[in-house]
This record gives structure tokens, sequence and C-alpha cells, in this order.
């Protein structure tokens, strides 16, 4: 088991192993979408008349405590007791949870065990084969500079991860986003009011963008819960931390404030983030040369010259032999 584990060509195979693990899993993950999406609306839906009852309940006995989350597990213990929420305080943690989708208090816990476990996890597996295992000829100071490391990127890990969600929920939103728009501008000047015509986008926009339905969804039950209609647009754009949503909620709470016409706003701002959506996509084809050099070079001329010298190194062989 350790001639196995310290071999790199066994190593090798079992990183490409994964690779191709990690690539079949994405294609199927990806035709799933339809259920996510209807898994992700019922709980929504869920959580809304959970609200209500608890709402009813909290108004019969004088207390709104039971509309909260509560979190009581093992991490939480954990936190609590060594006060990692101090120790390893974030001011912005909770709208970075809120924009990677994830929300209550459990999420927060998670986060502070995970930013605390696993600078210890990735020291461990580090420091453990370096020095029980395979050294690669390495000096000690060498494995103990690699496994110190590896705790310091154990402690950055569950950051990384946490920005990787939110900037592939912000791709996902702002792709449908001034389709979004669009929707919604129709079903405003067809009368609809704001409330009815977000519920209704919502619902056309899920084969687009699940992350996007999401929003909307929990959009409309803010505004049919909070006191005034400024903060449920407010925690819409906290919630996304795009420039695009921001500008459109922006643009809805002083419609609302001042009485101007929804529709001219909506029109311009759906213009607006088409145009940053096509910015965007002439962006990365702008930037596809620089970085396809680099595999080309790799991968596509050794292949190339194969292909081309190949047949006549062979009949130059086959003339030399006769």
């Amino acid at each position: 088991m350790i001639a196995f584990l310290t071999n790199p060509l066994n190593l090798m195979s079992i990183g490409v192993g994964i690779c191709a693990f990690a690539a079949i899993f994405t294609v199927v993950a990806s035709m799933t979408g339809g259920a996510q999406l209807e898994t992700r609306m019922k709980a929504v839906a869920v959580r809304r008349d959970e609200l209500r009852r608890r709402s009813r309940q909290a108004m019969v006995s004088g207390s709104a405590s039971a509309l909260r989350h509560t979190d009581d597990g093992f991490k939480k213990q954990i936190v609590d007791m060594l006060d990692l929420s101090k120790r390893l305080e974030d001011p912005k943690v909770v709208d970075k949870m809120a924009q990677a989708g994830f929300r209550g208090p459990k999420p927060i816990t998670t986060f502070y065990f995970f930013r605390m476990a696993m600078p210890f996890v990735f020291m461990a597996a580090v420091g453990f084969y370096l020095f029980g295992f395979n050294d690669f000829g390495l000096p000690t100071m060498n494995r103990v500079t690699a496994t110190v490391a590896a705790a310091l990127a154990g402690y950055y890990a569950p950051n990384i991860y946490l920005s990787n969600l939110i900037a592939k929920r912000q791709t996902s939103i702002m792709q449908a986003f001034p389709d979004t728009l669009d929707l919604l501008l129709i079903c405003v000047e067809a009368g609809m009011s704001i409330e009815a015509a977000i519920q209704k986008v919502s619902q056309e926009i899920s084969t687009s963008s699940i992350e996007l339905a999401e929003e909307l969804s929990l959009l409309t039950a803010e505004l049919s819960y909070l006191p005034e209609r400024r903060h449920a647009y407010e925690g819409l754009a906290r919630r996304t931390n795009h420039p695009g949503v921001r500008a459109v909620t922006t643009a809805m709470i002083q419609a609302e404030q001042y009485g101007t016409p929804l529709g001219v706003a909506l029109r311009t701002m759906a213009k607006e983030n088409r145009d940053l959506r096509l910015s965007a996509a002439e962006k990365k084809a702008a930037a596809l040369p620089a970085k396809l050099t680099v595999p080309m070079i790799i991968f596509f001329l050794p292949v190339l010259f194969v292909v081309i010298l190949g047949p006549a190194i062979i009949n130059i062989q086959d003339t030399m032999a006769k």
C-alpha cells in the first residue's frame, strides 16, 4: 500500500481518474437542472408556508422568536466553545453567504468551523505523507515548509471555495438578467402588478437560470412581508452584489418613491444590461487567442508533427531497410 501511494505514476493515474469522474459528474449534473429547480422552488414555497404558520403562532403566543432558524448541531457547539465567531470574525460573511445562495445561521457556523478545521486537515495530510510515506528527496526544512504552506492553504480554502460559488452564481444570474427585465417590462406594461409580474417572470426564467428564479421568488416573498418595499429591493441588490442589479433596484425604488413610470426605467435598464452582457462576451472572445496559445503548443503541435512526419519517417525506414 505504501509503495502504491508513493509511486508518482499511481498518483498521476489517481488524479486523471478524479478529473474524469469530475467531468462525467458535471455533464450528468447539467442534465438534472429541472429537478434541481423544482426542489429549490418547492423549498421556497415550503419556507413561505412555514413562515406564515409560525407568524400566526407567534401572534397567538405573543413571541416572534419562533420565526428564526436555530442551529444546535455539533459544529455550532465547537464554534461557540472556541469563540470562533469573534476570533475569525468576518464582517462580510453574512452577505457572502447570501451571495453564494446560503441562508440562515447554519451555513455561517459551517463556514467558521471549516475555516478552523481545514488548516489542521491540510497540514496533517501533507505532513503525514511527506514524513511518513514519500519525502521526494526533500530536506527536512523543505518538508516542514511544505506542511506550513498546506496549513496556510487550508486556512484560505473556505474563502476560495465561497468566492468560486459567488462568481458562478453571479454569472448565471447576469446571463439571464437582461431577458428577465424584458419579460418584466412586458408584464408591467400589460397591466400586472409588480409582485405578480416578478412571480410570473420567476417561473418563466427558471429554464435559463435557476439561481435568478430563486432570487425573484424570494423577492416576491419579501415584498409581501417586509414593512417597506425598498428593503426588499435592497435585499436583492445585496444578495446578487452586481452593478447591473443594483442599478435596476435603485430605479425601481425611485419609481416606487417618486411615482415615475416603471416601464421606461425597465426598458432603459434592460438595454444597459444587454450591452453589459455583450461587452463581457466580447471581452472573453478577445482573450481567447492568448489563452489557446499554450494548449495549442502543448497538445496540437506534437500531434500535427506526428501526423505529417510519421508517414515520411516510415517510408524512409522501409527504403533504408531494402
